[in-house]
C-alpha cells in the first residue's frame, strides 16, 4: 500500500514538475522586444501583440496617430486607443482597425486629445495578457482569442467612465443596441481591397450604458443619443457609471455580421470573465511553445529564444473562419468573393520563405500543406501566385518566391497540392508582369529571358533580381524534376544558372550589367541601391542558395571561398550611401552591429554564416552563428538588429539556437550551425520527438565536436527534413576549440546543384 501510495505520489510530482515547467514557458516571452524603433532606426519593428498562434486578429495598445505604420514605440509617453490590428510591418501600414479608448470625467474623442501618459513600470506585455494602468489610474487589460479579444476597463472610483470606439481611417459604421449592451459595425480602412470589402465587428459589454452616441474623427462632431453612424471615420462612444470595471468581448468576420456573431460566441462566450479567457489563451501558448523545449543556458537565453518563437508563431495570419456547420470558409481578398476552405495571408515572401517557412514546414506541416493550397487558390482567383500578401497581393520587393514555398514543401515530404498546377501558375508569373509591384509577375521578364540577367540601370535592382530570379528557376526545376514535369525541368533548368551572368570575375563580385553587356562603371562594393536592393555588392555575392559550391568555385575554390567570408566581417563597417542618397536605416544598424559589412537587419545576407559548411570549414559557420545570436538578439525593446519582418529575424533565431539553418529552401537540408542550449526537444506534429543533446555547451564552448545521430557517427554538415521528422537523438560535444582535424568528404558537404 505505502509502495502504491509512493508511486502515484512520484508520478504526481513529476507531472506537476513538467507542467509547471510547461506553464512557464508563455512568461519568458516579453511582446515588447522590438518596439524600441523609429524611421531612422528600428530594433525590430514591433509592437506589443496580443494574440492567439497564427490568430486572424491581433490587439495592441496604440501609441502612433491613426494610419501611422508605428503604432507602437516604445519611446513614447502616451497611449490613445487600444485596437484591433494585423500589421506585418510599420512600412506597411494596417487594415481593418477599429480601436477603444476609455475616458474619464470629460467625454473626449480626439485621438491626440484623449491620449493618456503611462509608463511601461505599469506595462504587463504578454503573448496571451496585456496590461497597462495609464497615468490617470484607469487599468485596461487584454486577453486573445483567434478572432477577437476580451477586453476590461477599470476606472478609478469617483470619476465619469466613457469608452470611445474610433473608426480609424477609411470608412467606417456602428449601431448601438442599449438593451443588448452590444455595438455592430464595420470598418473598411487599408487599401488594394476587392469589391466593397469589410470587416465586421461585434462587442457585447457586461454593464449597462448610462449614456451613448455617435461621433465622427474626421471632425470631432458628437451627437448624443444617436444609435447609428456611417461614414469616414464613424465611430461611438457609450458612458458607464463612476467608478465601472467593464469588461467587453469582441470578435470580427471578413464575411458577414452574423459571423462576427458566431466567431464571438465559439470563441469567447464560454469565459465568463476576462480570468477564464487568460487562462484559456495562457495554456495555448504554452502548449504552443512546448514544441521546443530548450534546457540549459541563462533566463535570458531562454527569454530571447522564447520571445523570438513567440514572434515566429504569428504570421502568416489565419484569414479563414469557421461556418456553423463546423467548415472552414473565407472571404478572398484576391477575388471579393466567399470560397470554402482554407485561406493565409500577411506575409512577404522575400523575407519569410527563407526562414519562417521552414520552421513551419517543419513544426505545423498540416497547416504547412494547407497553406501550399491557399497559394494555388490565390493563384486561380486573381490570376497570380501571392508574393507579398496584405491581405491580398501588394507586389511588393523583389523575386517570385512563392515557388520556394511550394518547392520546399514537396521536398519536405508535403504533397497537398497539385504540382502541375503550380508549375503552371510559376510559368505564368517568371513569363509576365503583374500591375501590382516589382514581385507582381517578374520585371525585367523579357529581357531576362534573353540576355540571361536583368540589366542596370533600365531596371531598378536589377542584379538582385537575376539572383532570385535564378533561385527562383532553380526551385521551379527541382520540383518539376521530382515530380515529372519534363516541359518545366528543361524551361526553368536552362535559367537557374543565370547567377553566373552578373558574376564578375575581375572584382569578385556580382555586379549591375547593362543592356549591351557592359559592367556599370565606377564599381565599390560597399555602395548601396542601384542594382542591388538593400544592400551593397558584400552583401548579394551570396545570394546563389542553390549553387554554392560552384560559388566557391567562381571565387578560386574553398580557401578562397572561406577568406571571402572571412573579409565579410573584417571589413570596416563604412558605408557608400550610392542611389538611396542618405542613409536608411539598414545602413544604420549595420554599422551599429560593428560586425564588418555583415548587415543581419536584412534578409539577404542572413544565410551567409552557414556557408563555410560548403567550403570545409563548419567551425567558422558554428562560432559566426553563436556571434550573431549573442551580439544581435535579446529580449527587450532592443531585441532585434533591424526589422523584424513577419517572422523572418525571429525564425532565423529558433532555427539557428536549435543549431542548424534553411540555407536553400526547396531542398530538404538544414545547415549545421551551432545549438544555444545544452538540450532541445523539438516535439513533432506525426507524435515523435526529435532531441538535440550538445553536451559541455556554454557561451565558450561553441564548437561541435564528434557529432551523432540515433547513437551512429555522423559525419555529414547537414541534417535532412526527414531525419528531424522520424524522430531520434542528434548528439554533439561541444569545446572552446574547433575539430580542425575533421576530413570533410564531397557527400558530406551540403547540397548545391553543381556538386
Amino acid at each position: 500500500m505505502h509502495k502504491r501510495l509512493l508511486i502515484v505520489l512520484t508520478i504526481q510530482l513529476a507531472v506537476a514538475n513538467a507542467f509547471g515547467q510547461r506553464t512557464a514557458l508563455a512568461d519568458y516571452v516579453n511582446t515588447l522586444q522590438g518596439t524600441n524603433s523609429s524611421h531612422e532606426l528600428t530594433r525590430g519593428n514591433t509592437y506589443p501583440t496580443t494574440a492567439l498562434p497564427f490568430g486572424m486578429h491581433t490587439w495592441t495598445p496604440q501609441t502612433g496617430n491613426n494610419g501611422d505604420g508605428w503604432k507602437y514605440q516604445y519611446h513614447k509617453k502616451s497611449i490613445r486607443g487600444f485596437q484591433q490590428a494585423h500589421q506585418c510591418s510599420s512600412w506597411s501600414n494596417d487594415y481593418a482597425v477599429f480601436s477603444l479608448m476609455p475616458v474619464i470625467d470629460k467625454l473626449t474623442v480626439n485621438e491626440n486629445e484623449r491620449a493618456t501618459g503611462f509608463e511601461h513600470t505599469n506595462e504587463v506585455a504578454k503573448p496571451y495578457y496585456y496590461k497597462v494602468t495609464l497615468n490617470n489610474n484607469i487599468t485596461t487589460e487584454m486577453a486573445p482569442v483567434e478572432r477577437g479579444a476580451h477586453l476590461r476597463f477599470s476606472f478609478p472610483k469617483g470619476h465619469d467612465a466613457f469608452l470611445v470606439l474610433d473608426g480609424y481611417t477609411g470608412l467606417s459604421g456602428v449601431k448601438i443596441f442599449p438593451e443588448e449592451k452590444m455595438i455592430t459595425g464595420f470598418v473598411n480602412n487599408g487599401r488594394g481591397f476587392q469589391k466593397g470589402w469589410k470587416s465586421y465587428f461585434v462587442l457585447v459589454f457586461d454593464a449597462p450604458f448610462t449614456a451613448y452616441g455617435t461621433w465622427d474623427n474626421t471632425n470631432g462632431n458628437t451627437q448624443p443619443g444617436k444609435q447609428e453612424i456611417e461614414g469616414k471615420g464613424a465611430g461611438i462612444y457609450l458612458q458607464f457609471k463612476e467608478g465601472a470595471a467593464v469588461q467587453v468581448k469582441t470578435a470580427s468576420s471578413y464575411i458577414s455580421e452574423e459571423q462576427a456573431k458566431l466567431n464571438l460566441k465559439r470563441e469567447l462566450g464560454k469565459y465568463r470573465n476576462l480570468e477564464q479567457t487568460k487562462a484559456a489563451a495562457k495554456d495555448i501558448w504554452n502548449n504552443h511553445l512546448s514544441k521546443i523545449l530548450v534546457e540549459g543556458g541563462s533566463e535570458e537565453d531562454k527569454a530571447t529564444f522564447y520571445s523570438c518563437f513567440f514572434r515566429a508563431s504569428l504570421f502568416s495570419r489565419k484569414f479563414y473562419e469557421v461556418d456553423k456547420d463546423g467548415k472552414p470558409y473565407y472571404f478572398s481578398p484576391y477575388d471579393g468573393t466567399v470560397h470554402d476552405g482554407y485561406m493565409f495571408t500577411d506575409t512577404g515572401f522575400w523575407d519569410t520563405f527563407r526562414a519562417q517557412f521552414p520552421l513551419n514546414a517543419l513544426l505545423y506541416p498540416e497547416m504547412h500543406g494547407r497553406y501550399m493550397q491557399a497559394l494555388l487558390a490565390a493563384y486561380k482567383q486573381c490570376g497570380w501566385l501571392p508574393s507579398w500578401s496584405f491581405p491580398n497581393e501588394q507586389g511588393s520587393m523583389i523575386g517570385n518566391h512563392a515557388i520556394s514555398l511550394l518547392s520546399d514543401a514537396w521536398a519536405k515530404g508535403i504533397h497537398s497540392f497539385d504540382p502541375k498546377i503550380a508549375l503552371e501558375a510559376y510559368s505564368h508569373e517568371a513569363n509576365n508582369k503583374g500591375p501590382w509591384g516589382p514581385a507582381n509577375g517578374r520585371d525585367g521578364y523579357q529581357e531576362y529571358n534573353r540576355l540571361g540577367y536583368v540589366p542596370y540601370p533600365k531596371f531598378h535592382e536589377a542584379t538582385a533580381k537575376t539572383l532570385e530570379y535564378a533561385y527562383d528557376d532553380f526551385c521551379a526545376y527541382n520540383l518539376a524534376v521530382a515530380t515529372g514535369q519534363e516541359k518545366y525541368a528543361k524551361e526553368f533548368g536552362q535559367k537557374m544558372l543565370n547567377y553566373k551572368n552578373v558574376f564578375d570575375n575581375s572584382t569578385g563580385f556580382m555586379r549591375g550589367k547593362d543592356e549591351n553587356g557592359n559592367w556599370i562603371k565606377d564599381f565599390d562594393p560597399i555602395e548601396w541601391g542601384g542594382p542591388y536592393t538593400e544592400g551593397n555588392a558584400w552583401h548579394w555575392l551570396w545570394s546563389v542558395f542553390h549553387d554554392v559550391k560552384n560559388l566557391s568555385k567562381m571565387l578560386g575554390g574553398d580557401e578562397a571561398f572561406c577568406a571571402k567570408l572571412d573579409a565579410v566581417f573584417t571589413e570596416p563597417n563604412n558605408v557608400k550611401v550610392g542611389t538611396y542618397g542618405g542613409m536608411i536605416h539598414e545602413m544604420t544598424e549595420m554599422v551599429m552591429a560593428n560586425l564588418g559589412q555583415y548587415a543581419h537587419g536584412n534578409q539577404p545576407i542572413q544565410h551567409m554564416v552557414y556557408l563555410y559548411n560548403y567550403g570545409g570549414q563548419p567551425w567558422k559557420s558554428q562560432f559566426h552563428a553563436r556571434e550573431v545570436m549573442r551580439k544581435l538578439y535579446n529580449s527587450t525593446e532592443d531585441g532585434y538588429p533591424g526589422d523584424e519582418d513577419q517572422g523572418q529575424t525571429s525564425s532565423w533565431y529558433v532555427l539557428s539556437a536549435l543549431g542548424f539553418y534553411s540555407v536553400c529552401p526547396g531542398t530538404n537540408e538544414y545547415v549545421f550551425g551551432s545549438p544555444a542550449f545544452k538540450k532541445i526537444t523539438i516535439s513533432l506534429e506525426n507524435g515523435k520527438k526529435f532531441v538535440i543533446n550538445a553536451n559541455g555547451n556554454s557561451a565558450e564552448n561553441v564548437y561541435m565536436h564528434g557529432a551523432a545521430l540515433n547513437g551512429k557517427a555522423y559525419t555529414k554538415t547537414f541534417i535532412t527534413y526527414q531525419d528531424i521528422a522520424a524522430g531520434g537523438t542528434l548528439s554533439f560535444d561541444m569545446k572552446k576549440t574547433p575539430d580542425l582535424t575533421r576530413k570533410l568528404q564531397p557527400q558530406d558537404l551540403p547540397y548545391s546543384i553543381s556538386k
